[in-house]
């Protein structure tokens, strides 16, 4: 079974469950973002995180064998249409170089890590109309001279 097959699986059992990732990754210990990028195949789960996350699923091996596999990080590479991902698009065009400076700023010369990385997705209620807050925290990796 290959990454999309297992991403195929995985949603579709979620979606007949009625499960949402929040619940899941409540009821399994895990951050709900990283279960979810695990499980849409852009991260690979432990040989324990697999069998939990298909145990509490009721898939197969072949799923957990899958979930497992080290996945290769390619995606689209054309601006998304989706709105939602077009806007983070947008937020890094309109403030990547913002962030690009004050990160270095505060830093030096480096990057973020997207390794060394967690990110936290909280839904804040608004009466003016409720807002999305993530929070990205990765640890700073300075360029090394050599």
């Amino acid at each position: 079974m290959n990454k999309q097959e297992m991403t195929d699986a995985i949603v579709s059992t979620k979606a007949s469950k009625g499960l949402t990732w929040e619940v899941m990754g409540s009821e399994l210990s895990l951050s709900p973002v990283w279960l979810a990028s695990a499980c849409l195949g852009m991260n690979s789960a432990t040989k324990e995180q697999a069998k939990a996350i298909v145990d509490y699923l009721g898939l197969g091996a072949e799923v957990a064998s899958a979930l497992e596999l080290y996945p290769t990080k390619i995606w689209d590479q054309q601006i998304a249409t989706d709105p939602l991902i077009y806007r983070f698009h947008e937020i890094t065009g309109v403030y990547g170089s913002t962030l690009k400076e004050v990160i270095q700023e505060k830093f030096g010369d480096g990057i973020m890590s997207a390794i060394d990385f967690s990110m936290n997705v909280e839904k804040i209620e608004d009466p003016k109309g409720d807002r999305v807050l993530v929070t990205m925290n990765g640890k700073f990796l300075p360029y090394r001279s050599w």
